[in-house]
């Protein structure tokens, strides 16, 4: 995924997984991006965004949006539910990456990364990503974020229209720059679960 400042960051923009693949993964292919944060709910920030380069090789080495919605629905939910299981939740989760891969395949010839390359409005770069299967406001506001702070993708208003995800607290994977900034980003989770303002992962 190459960014949209004129400086390539040293380091993957996501080092999130623990496994320099699979944060590369998260760099380069924008669906690897979309299924990750797809993935990021109800499992630690690591198990959902490693999820994409486990699912790239039990596909044969390949992430393509448009194979895999060519696929049965069912097909990818046995691919899922093989253990160990890609998430909490397989099969559902099977479904959403599904249709989200459809949604790709159907609207943007099957290159995700259209759904932001040279966007200059904000709001019509939010619009596209609330439009994703399984992609909430919240969801969308944290990919929104990500996609400013970590690989330069910032049309004029993302900071308005993320917040507060797009603030300095550690609260998303969008502020994860390392094992240390994973670190304060659950314990800023767990803060919020313990004065019933959150949800830990």
């Amino acid at each position: 995924m190459t960014p949209e400042t004129d400086e390539t960051p040293p380091l993957p923009p996501l080092p999130i997984t623990g496994v320099a693949e699979a944060d590369r993964l998260l760099a380069e292919e924008p669906l690897a991006l979309l299924l990750g944060m797809l993935l990021d709910q109800q499992v630690p920030m690591e198990w959902a965004f490693r999820g994409p380069w486990s699912l790239k090789q039990r596909l044969g080495g390949e992430l393509d949006a448009i194979a895999i919605a060519s696929l049965d629905p069912e097909a990818l939910v046995a691919v899922f539910c093989d253990k160990p299981a890609l998430h909490r939740y397989p099969a559902a989760m099977a479904r959403r990456a599904h249709a989200v891969c459809l949604h790709v395949a159907e609207r943007y010839d099957g290159d995700a990364g259209a759904i932001w390359r040279g966007e200059r409005s904000a709001q019509k770069l939010y619009a596209r990503i609330r439009q994703l299967p399984g992609y909430g406001e919240e969801k969308a506001k944290i990919l929104l974020a990500i996609l400013g702070k970590r690989f330069g993708v910032a049309p004029r208003g993302w900071k308005a229209l993320a917040l507060p995800f797009s603030d300095r607290v550690p609260r998303s994977a969008a502020d994860v720059s390392g094992p240390e900034a994973l670190a304060r980003v659950r314990a800023f989770k767990r803060e919020q679960k313990r004065r019933g303002l959150g949800k830990a992962d």
